[in-house]
Order: structure tokens, then C-alpha cells, then sequence
């Protein structure tokens, strides 16, 4: 083989693998979708069901998990581990975190349904996972959670979890933060300049 078409051959295999990891999330969550794991659940809050009739002929396992990376100093579950529901019922609860570090933190929470078809139908009127959940040293936090199922839940599902994984972002919103200042700061000195 000729140095250039072994360079051609190399050249076109990096394309393909770099197009390749552009192409595997789509594809990541299409599998998902699919098979009915790893469901996501919106991260922007619902419009709280007005007038709509909640069906007692059916009830809803909901059963609540949280995770928390190793290392994390955080205690953090919920407060119920499993709650009935019926379709179009609003239902409040939360998830209790301690931060048992000597140091302030700032959590962000990503949450997570199974089965995956379920995700669709899980609306999140109020969540902690909307917001960063600051917290500090040795502080104890009710993180609320307002909810309701949709009544067109398919009738093959009789049990939603709910999960949520809890990590420390401190570090990247004091870089971001930094960041932000020293652009500040140069941008004020560009405009002194510039008088």
C-alpha cells in the first residue's frame, strides 16, 4: 500500500470515528427510547393540571431511590420510599440532604424514571433537580418535590422510580463564576481604554 493511500485510509477512519461521537448520543437516546431505560424526565417545571379529574380506578406505585457519587459527603434520601398515586393527582414530598463536610457545597440533582416510557408521563411541577441546592457545612435540607402522573399512562405500567443522583458542582460554578469576573474585569479595562 502507497504511503498515500494509507494516509487516505487513516484520514477516513478519523472522520468516521469523529463522526461517529457526534452521532452516539442521538443515537444513545433512540436506544433508550426503545428498549424503555434510562428515562429522562423534563427538566422545566409543568403548568399545574387545572380542572383535571383525578382517576381513583387506578393506583400508581411510585417508588422513590437517590444516589450520591463515592466520596460525596452528603447524606441524601427521601422522605417517602414508596407513595400511591392515582393518575392526575398532585402529590408533594421531598428528599432530605446533609452536607456532613466542615465546608459549604453547591449540589445539583439529576434525576432519572424507569421504565424509560414512563418519563413521558411523570410531570414535575416543582423540583429541586430545577436548581443548584446550595448547602452549608453540617446544614440539613428538605428539597421539595411536587408531582403528578398523566392519566395516559400506558396500562402496562403499574410502578414508576423515581431517581434521583446527587452531585457536588461547587467547582464548576466557582469556575464559571471566576471566569465571569475576569471577563468582567478585562471588558471594564477595554472600555477605560478606549475614553
Amino acid at each position: 500500500m502507497s504511503n498515500q493511500k494509507l494516509t487516505l485510509v487513516l484520514c477516513g477512519a478519523t472522520l468516521a470515528m469523529f463522526g461517529f461521537g457526534f452521532a452516539l448520543i442521538p443515537l444513545y437516546d433512540i436506544l433508550c427510547e426503545q428498549l424503555g431505560i434510562n428515562g429522562k424526565t423534563s427538566t422545566v417545571a409543568s403548568e399545574t393540571p387545572i380542572a383535571m379529574q383525578v382517576d381513583e380506578s387506578r393506583t400508581i406505585k411510585v417508588e422513590f431511590v437517590s444516589h450520591i457519587p463515592p466520596g460525596l459527603p452528603i447524606d441524601f434520601e427521601p422522605q417517602n420510599k414508596v407513595i400511591q398515586v392515582h393518575p392526575g393527582e398532585v402529590i408533594r414530598t421531598a428528599y432530605i440532604a446533609t452536607n456532613q463536610s466542615q465546608a459549604a457545597l453547591i449540589a445539583q440533582a439529576v434525576p432519572s424514571v424507569t421504565p424509560g416510557l414512563g418519563a413521558t408521563h411523570f410531570n414535575k411541577i416543582e423540583c429541586f433537580c430545577f436548581n443548584q441546592q446550595p448547602l452549608k457545612a453540617k446544614q440539613q435540607a428538605e428539597l421539595p418535590l411536587i408531582f403528578y402522573v398523566e392519566h395516559d399512562l400506558p396500562d402496562s405500567i403499574h410502578t414508576l422510580t423515581l431517581s434521583y443522583t446527587l452531585y457536588d458542582i461547587s467547582d464548576s460554578v466557582e469556575d464559571i463564576h471566576s471566569k465571569f469576573a475576569s471577563s468582567a474585569v478585562s471588558e471594564h479595562d477595554t472600555q477605560g481604554d478606549a475614553l
